[in-house]
């Protein structure tokens, strides 16, 4: 039935009415006088509604009828053009910056979260000005102010945040950085926070199965992150921060130009922890003493009159964490302590490169060529459980894109491969191994640009462990009626469950590890297969003259076969053993977005979440997942001033309803937790002062009411008994942070 209904839309896009268009590329011009293409701008008809904008190329496609003949481009802090049209041809166009309007005005302000009615997916996009409304010190904080995405803490020693979508952990999201897949395997725990925030142009969320073009692993949503391009960088960045958990940060950014088509960026970032803080009295530190230094040089190549453009860029991060009891010395040998502690260090290179050509004469034909090298080295210890692992990978993908007849039939195609080889230890067990897998994909696009457009792609891969297999992904776009737009989308996911890497938290108890091996695959369990099926619908009105929006989605994950973490059948151990059985994580949310008065907007989010697992005792909710979440954003602008002077003000509301909390019966009656945590509420609120364009000062605080989790890590007067557990944590251990810093634009 999945199969004929895909043909079936398949074929009525095909046959679809044709109609004459207008294909054209609008850039802009940089300092050094070059064109750039312009993305978003806005190309319509003089006196219709009939428009669209253009794409990250500048690139777009507009019917044509003989009655339209004016064609209007503009975009914001440029001059509007109108161009004479009388038959359809290609138009390159090239807008000028209004001389005339001083360039801190703006007559409608772009938002710093967005979703385009365009798109056919599922896309939020997140730009860098939402980014700073929290302390966004990585990217695994910079989604305090996001409702698509939860942030929690994975364990109550080493401080680290994991996020969720659709009430599914990361390592069911490809999280890739320009479109090249990024965390995964080793890095799966920690590679979120070693991705500095202040790097980030923008961040672009999809939920439901990604694009084939970007592999076969995304189940729950696709997270990619666009770095700062040299050639749209400043010259020089200045980011310093510092927090009340005597955390402090230093983030510089230089811009060289290099030649009329050479520029180069190097960016350097530094953290440290120093002082040992421990605000619940539990004997343990809140958050662990670290230092982490990450330097990433990248070159841009541009040349827009002969359509190619190339990065090269080159990775170097050290990471040291040092975590447990506020007594702990790890100069002393850990097997003779009798204190509890735990460091992880680790060490990251990537070298990556990618290079396009967009043919000048054709904008719709492009090539581009993308790969990487990445090497990752953890060398972790949690107690007397020692945890090392190093990666190496190589990614390798040639994607070309092109049309069918026409722009309103698009296609892309192209191969990828991935090598990985893994050297893990787990306490005295080797688990070394080789992965590999080569594909090829296809992925056409329809759009009648007007109301429908959609997206089939399919992959044929085949890899070392789990053979070769299919998958297909779907995405639908309809607009039934002006202002109002649904999408659908379907989508199949595969991968081999990393789950020593992906579950470093629970290395924080005294529970043994127990793999009930029934596969030929990675540690001798089947790989994870789930289909996701997704609606949305998003709708534009006007409340009393006001702008306001209302967004609702509904997403299924169905798991064929899962590596089922199992924290029920016993406290003392966790089980990993392949599905037996169903599971499913159904997700619900609703969003209402308003600006009540010009600069003040304000976000309300509410997500209902429905997962359950089939364990080897019976069937539960997935441990520490809330069913019910509210969220609400409050931004306020003051008017930007002649000199570039203004205030911005934020405050965030997550209320997080009770999570079902793992098994832990068996422990001493006063080391054990209720099955259900109790709700809670966390309260996020920054002030931040422009002092012009060059420089501005931020202050905040994050769980401002001071709220913390009771009894966080369970037996930890007994840290070396089979009482002891750090990882049922559910709120945050540290109570109130508040923070102080500056930001320089030169």
């Amino acid at each position: 039935m999945k199969t004929y209904l895909i043909g079936l839309l398949f074929l009525t896009s095909l046959v679809s009415f044709s109609q004459e268009k207008i294909n054209g590329q609008v850039f802009e011009l940089n300092s050094e006088n070059q064109e750039i293409p312009l993305l978003g701008a806005n190309v319509r008809w003089l006196k219709t509604t009939i428009g669209t904008t253009t794409d990250e190329k500048g690139n777009f496609t507009i019917p044509y009828a003989v009655q339209n003949h004016m064609l209007v481009i503009s975009y914001v802090g440029y001059q509007t053009d109108t161009i004479h049209v009388h038959e359809p041809r290609f138009i390159k166009h090239t807008l000028k910056s209004n001389e005339n309007l001083d360039e801190v005005v703006i007559t409608k302000e772009r938002k710093s979260l967005q979703k385009s009615f365009l798109q056919t997916a599922n896309v939020t996009q997140i730009s860098a000005k939402e980014l700073l409304k929290a302390a966004c010190c990585n990217l695994s904080e910079s989604f305090e102010t996001n409702p698509s995405i939860d942030v929690n803490y994975s364990d109550a020693v080493t401080g680290n945040k994991q996020i969720k979508m659709l009430g599914l952990t990361s390592p069911y999201i490809l999280i890739t950085e320009e479109n090249i897949p990024a965390i995964r395997g080793a890095s799966q725990s920690y590679g979120l926070s070693f991705i500095p925030g202040t790097w980030i142009e923008s961040l672009q969320v999809t939920k439901g199965a990604g694009s084939v073009v970007n592999g076969y692993e995304s189940i729950s949503g696709q997270i990619n992150a666009e770095y700062i391009k040299p050639f749209t960088a400043d010259p020089l960045f200045v980011n310093a921060y510092a927090s009340s958990d005597s955390r402090f940060e230093l983030n510089t950014h230089v811009t060289q130009k290099v030649s009329e088509k050479w520029k180069t960026t190097l960016f350097v970032h530094g953290n440290t922890r120093t002082q040992k803080n421990d605000m619940n009295h539990d004997g343990f530190l809140d958050n662990p003493l670290a230092k982490q230094v990450n330097f990433y040089n990248r070159w841009q190549y541009v040349d827009p009159t002969k359509g190619w453009v190339s990065f090269i860029n080159l990775k170097y991060m050290n990471d040291q964490k040092q975590a447990g009891q506020m007594n702990y010395n790890p100069d002393e040998h850990r097997y003779k302590s009798i204190f509890w502690g735990s460091e992880i260090n680790s060490q990251r290179v990537e070298l990556s490169s990618k290079l396009g050509y967009v043919n000048p004469d054709k904008p719709y034909q492009s090539v581009g060529v993308q790969s990487s090298y990445t090497y990752h080295k953890q060398n972790s210890y949690f107690g007397n459980t020692v945890y090392d692992i190093g990666q190496k990978s190589v990614y390798a993908t040639a994607i070309y894109n092109s049309i069918l007849g026409n722009t309103m039939h698009k296609f892309s195609t192209g191969l990828n491969t991935m090598f990985d080889l893994y050297d893990e230890k787990f306490n005295m067990a080797v688990l070394d191994r080789k992965d590999n897998s080569v594909g090829s994909f296809f992925e056409y696009t329809y759009d009648n640009l007007s109301n429908f457009s959609m997206i089939l792609g399919g992959r044929l891969d085949y890899h070392n462990r789990m053979g070769v297999f299919v998958t297909p992904r779907l995405h639908v776009r309809y607009v039934p009626w002006e202002k109002g737009v649904v999408r659908l989308s379907a989508g199949r996911g595969k991968r081999i469950a990393n789950i020593l890497a992906e579950n470093q938290s629970l290395m924080a108890s005294s529970r043994n590890f127990i793999i009930q091996k029934n596969g030929t695959g990675a540690y001798g369990l089947q790989p994870e297969i789930a289909w996701n099926y997704g609606i949305s619908y998003n709708h534009q009105f006007k409340i009393l003259g006001k702008d306001a929006d209302v967004n609702f989605d509904f997403y299924s994950t169905q798991f064929q076969q899962q590596a089922v973490v199992d924290v029920f059948e016993n406290t003392h151990a966790v089980v990993f053993h392949n599905l037996k059985g169903s599971s499913y994580a159904n997700s619900f949310q609703l969003d209402f977005n308003i600006e009540p008065f010009k600069h003040f907007t304000v976000r309300t989010s509410y997500k209902y979440f429905d997962l359950k697992t089939d364990y080897s005792t019976g069937s539960y909710e997935r441990p520490l997942q809330a069913k019910h979440r509210f969220f609400t954003n409050l931004a306020y602008q003051t008017p930007i001033k002649e000199n570039g002077k203004h205030w911005r003000f934020d405050y965030t509301f997550n209320w997080t309803g009770a999570q079902r909390l793992p098994y832990n019966q068996d422990f001493l009656t006063t080391h054990q937790m209720d099955i259900y945590s109790p709700d809670f509420v966390m309260m996020n609120t920054q002030i931040t002062h422009s002092f012009g364009k060059k420089m501005e000062v931020y202050v905040g605080g994050e769980n401002i009411t001071n709220y913390k989790q009771k009894h966080a890590i369970l037996g930890n007067q007994n840290s070396f008994t089979q009482h002891f557990d750090a990882s049922m944590i559910y709120a945050s251990v540290f109570g109130a942070m508040y923070y102080v810093g500056l930001r320089i634009n030169i």
